[in-house]
């Protein structure tokens, strides 16, 4: 089932964008907090598509457990700055959305939220080397997280 999904997604991804148009998918399996509390969940299991113009435009949604292993959204829009060729380069990222899922006890960890749905900024730097990438993602004071991609 897995490899049909990814085929369709390959197809889509032929017929629908544009040649410096791209579809990528992220995960980021573990977090990294400052500051140790028992409560923290370190193993969010974010994971995310993302769609990016050839102008380096971003729209992405992701799902994870938060820091206190609440299910959460982000949908979000962003922009990448590159420095090297398309095929193999650094880039700094700066993404900024809605999250969903923050409720009580935690709503306060995050400093714009009404009724579990808040603002967040996300800022990241990361490297791509061909269709993959990996990305140092800070999530403000609380600690940041590793993720890896795959363009489609």
């Amino acid at each position: 089932m897995v490899i049909s999904l990814f085929i369709k997604a390959t197809v889509v991804h032929a017929d629908f964008f544009g040649e410096d148009e791209r579809v990528s998918v992220i995960f980021g399996p573990v977090t990294y907090h400052y500051s140790h509390n028992p409560e923290h969940n370190s193993f969010p299991w974010f994971t995310a598509i993302e769609l990016e113009s050839a102008s380096r435009w971003e729209l992405g949604g992701a799902l994870f457990n938060n820091s206190f292993s609440q299910p959460c959204g982000y949908l979000y829009g962003g922009k990448r700055w590159i420095a090297g060729s398309p095929d193999e380069h650094f880039f700094v990222k700066l993404t900024g959305g809605a999250l969903i899922g923050y409720v009580k006890p935690y709503d306060k960890k995050i400093p714009v939220n009404a009724d579990g749905l808040g603002l967040g900024v996300i800022p990241a730097v990361g490297y791509k080397y061909k269709r993959a990438s990996t990305q140092f993602v800070i999530l403000g004071t609380a600690g940041f997280m590793l993720t890896m991609g795959y363009d489609l």
